[in-house]
């Protein structure tokens, strides 16, 4: 009994062994043929760069930042330097400047031609 055991292992074995190679022969054969195919022999390696490199650029910009000298300055600090904070600018206050203008009175300017140096202007 235990030598027709064996062997009945042995065949279950060797066919178990078939079978897992003829499983890899077609996974090999499959990815062969894909990889023969342009949208994969040319598309992966595209998609991989783009995706790739929006990782690298994430890096580069925060160390960009990361090491960048410029502080930022306090409202003591800049009342000091001189500076003031912009007044802000109403669309009445615009309209107000535009009103005090003088648009009858202007003088037509002829521009240099390209041609033309600053003496040969007419």
């Amino acid at each position: 009994m235990s030598s027709a055991r064996r062997q009945c292992q042995c065949k279950a074995l060797k066919q178990s062994a078939r079978v897992k190679m003829n499983q890899l022969s077609s996974l090999s054969r499959t990815i062969k043929e894909y990889s023969r195919r342009k949208s994969i022999k040319y598309g992966v390696p595209f998609i991989l760069f783009i995706v790739g490199g929006s990782f690298g650029l994430r890096e580069w910009t925060q160390l960009r930042y990361q090491f960048s000298q410029v502080k930022g300055v306090s409202k003591e600090e800049a009342e000091k330097m001189g500076l003031h904070k912009a007044r802000e600018v109403t669309l009445e206050d615009a309209y107000e400047e535009i009103q005090n203008l003088d648009i009858d009175n202007w003088e037509n300017k002829r521009g240099p031609r390209p041609w033309e140096t600053n003496g040969e202007q007419k």
